[in-house]
């Protein structure tokens, strides 16, 4: 049986970020979206982000997520050598608690761009649902499966406020 081809490359700079980035991946799985993971380092492998990211077109993915804290230069450097959309998940913690990370990731210079999702928990989420919103540019499958997610979301918080309603009811 051959394996379908990743449409997401997960890239983080660290295997210690592995913890947060899963939530990436069940999220793309939630969705039947192939990814890779990959543990690459801006700063001590720059070349190996390089010619990771300028591979990942030819290699058949739509868009690369990258995790990073401190510094955070690697969805830059991923970003710098593809066309593809990157998407930057700033990790939580170090000295400045993922600030520096947010910095670095949304101070990206014209023309390079990176989009950023949220330092914390809601971060690695958003990141895969990004990515899957940008698959479904090209995939009405894939758009429908988003659409239904949406709908999911609207009968939570409906479900959330009934409950609180009747929480109220009874004080």
């Amino acid at each position: 049986m051959t394996k379908t081809p990743a449409k997401v490359g997960v890239v983080m700079g660290s295997d210690s970020d592995w913890d947060k980035v899963c939530k990436t991946c069940e999220t793309l799985a939630q969705f039947g979206v192939e990814y890779e993971v990959r543990v690459i380092s801006a700063h001590r492998t720059p070349e190996a982000a390089l010619e990771y990211s300028k591979s990942a077109e030819g290699r058949g993915l739509c868009a690369i997520i990258a995790a990073a804290g401190g510094a955070a230069h690697l969805a830059g450097i991923l970003a710098a050598g593809s066309v593809l959309p990157v998407i930057g998940i700033p990790v939580a913690g170090g000295a400045l608690d993922g600030l520096d990370a947010l910095y670095a990731t949304v101070q990206m210079p014209g023309g390079v761009p990176v989009a950023a999702v949220a330092v914390g928990g809601g971060g690695p989420v958003n990141a895969a649902l990004l990515a899957v919103q940008i698959i479904a540019q090209a995939d009405p499958g894939m758009r429908e499966k988003y659409r239904a997610f949406k709908e999911s979301l609207k009968e939570k918080v409906a479900k959330a406020d009934a409950g609180i309603q009747e929480k109220v009811k009874s004080i």
